[in-house]
């Protein structure tokens, strides 16, 4: 071969090569940033999108009008600790007995954050935490879950809060769901150079009582009764803080390729908060005390707009985001929650999947909000390793005896297609009451109609036992 012939080949074998590079990093696409936003008791109709005759939300509104918007969207639970546990493990709360406010997840279960951090993101926690406590040497605080930076609280907090600075106690200035997400961006900002994928969750302790908006947001109202103004001024101070994140991510560069998903924590509060015409209020598991705000934006991944009817909850969050990232559920234990990713992609609009709920009449635990090493855990100082050893078996213990897995204490319900079924089990009383709606021709829960769908009522009477056990059996320890 002459030099010339040489030297053709030689370059034809050097474009190929370059050409294949580019292919195949083309087709691997770019993993999306993962911000999951939560609110702290704002309810299905307190946003102006769902028709609030007052409320100021044009950031949220921007945002539910320009990705894919829910509009049957459920809490896992009707209070704050379980539905957050349901988003971290994609599982009923109870399977880990989270049952109520302020009951530890434990230790044991496999969060979100674990494993987004196995995967390579950088991951971050900012606001109300309300998993345990949040001490630096406490086994459930956000660094224990997989979080490598994280300012939390741990209960609700209003203006100038007292936050958790990794364990270190902080007080700051502001209105809360502001100063929460400007430390986020400002961790944001410095992880956002490299090429690791960023996955942040940002829980508002807004607009949870006792209400005290900035005068700015107040202001707005001012024409409403005071309890009206503060709390619909909360709910105005997490529109502006949102506004700002989302402006934050455009200035990153970052925002096309950013999941960005938006809901609450429970249903409406009785007093001040908009159920949308829904039964029940927050604590009920009624739809009233269920049915939250919902949408993701994701310019990058939902390029039209669009709004579903489809019944989705907050233990999809989990499932749904390990199929977008490409994460093999190999290791998990049983999860309750479905992947979302065909709903996302336009492939189907309806939920096959029924949905369990189950308050089990078990009391929340006090989590003082004033202080960040308020007891949760013992708050012991200087602890050694055989006294932390000790309070993370506390955490993780499981019931002596295992739980009977026919007896189901409480109020219950189960949602399949249009269909909702309630069961009640209240007290010591082993006495079983049923009821039975369709929701499509009675969304307010008004008529039931158990006599007149046997079959149907037969059917879900058996589902329903049957995931009852299954979270018995989680409880008992089946899963570890």
């Amino acid at each position: 071969m002459n030099f010339r012939a040489f030297f053709i080949v030689a370059n034809f074998l050097v474009v190929s090569a370059v050409l294949v590079a580019e292919d195949e990093t083309a087709s691997k696409p770019t993993r999306p940033n993962i911000i999951l936003v939560m609110s702290d008791d704002q309810g299905w109709g307190d946003v102006g999108y769902n028709g609030h005759p007052l409320l100021q939300t044009p950031h949220l509104d921007a945002a539910a009008s320009a990705g894919l918007r829910f509009d049957s969207f459920y809490a896992a639970a009707p209070s704050c600790s379980p539905t957050r546990a349901s988003v971290l493990t994609g599982r009923h709360p109870n399977r880990m007995g989270v049952f109520s406010w302020g009951h530890s997840i434990r230790p044991q279960e496999i969060t979100l954050a674990e494993v987004l951090k196995r995967e390579g993101y950088l991951t971050g926690h900012f606001g109300k935490w309300h998993l345990g406590s949040v001490r630096a040497d406490s086994p459930v605080n956000p660094g224990k879950n997989g979080f490598d930076r994280w300012f939390s609280a741990p209960n609700f907090f209003d203006l100038n809060p007292v936050m958790s600075d990794e364990g270190r106690e902080v007080k700051i200035k502001g209105e809360s769901s502001e100063v929460t997400v400007d430390v986020a961006l400002e961790w944001m900002h410095e992880v956002a150079v490299g090429e690791a994928p960023i996955f942040a969750v940002i829980w508002f302790g807004s607009p949870h009582y006792p209400h005290r908006a900035s005068e700015e947001d107040a202001a707005l109202y001012k024409d409403q009764p005071k309890k009206h103004r503060e709390f619909l001024g909360e709910i105005t101070g997490i529109d502006r803080a949102f506004g700002k994140l989302r402006n934050g991510l455009d200035e990153m560069g970052i925002r096309d390729n950013t999941l960005l998903w938006f809901t609450s924590d429970n249903g409406a509060l009785k007093a001040v908060g908009d159920s949308g015409g829904y039964r029940g209020s927050k604590h009920h598991v009624y739809e009233g005390g269920l049915r939250v705000p919902a949408f993701i934006e994701w310019p990058s991944g939902i390029a039209e707009a669009r709004h579903t009817a489809a019944r989705c909850t907050t233990s999809d969050i989990f499932p749904t985001i390990l199929d977008l990232v490409g994460v093999e559920r190999t290791d998990l234990p049983v999860l309750d929650g479905i992947s979302l990713s065909p709903l996302i992609e336009g492939k189907i609009d309806t939920r096959e999947e029924p949905i369990g709920f189950w308050n089990a009449s078990v009391p929340g635990h006090f989590t003082n909000p004033a202080g960040v090493f308020g007891k949760v855990l013992p708050t012991i100082e200087n602890w050694s390793d055989k006294k932390v050893n000790r309070v993370t078996k506390r955490v993780e213990k499981l019931p002596k005896q295992p739980l009977p897995t026919d007896v189901f204490h409480g109020h219950a319900a189960w949602i399949s297609g249009d269909w909702k079924l309630h069961r009640f089990s209240m007290g010591g009383s082993k006495q079983v009451n049923w009821q039975l709606y369709d929701l499509k021709n009675d969304p307010r829960e008004e008529r039931g109609v158990a006599d007149e769908f046997p079959i149907i009522l037969s059917s879900m009477q058996a589902e329903m036992e049957d995931w009852l056990a299954s979270v018995v059996r989680s409880l008992n320890g089946d899963d570890y």
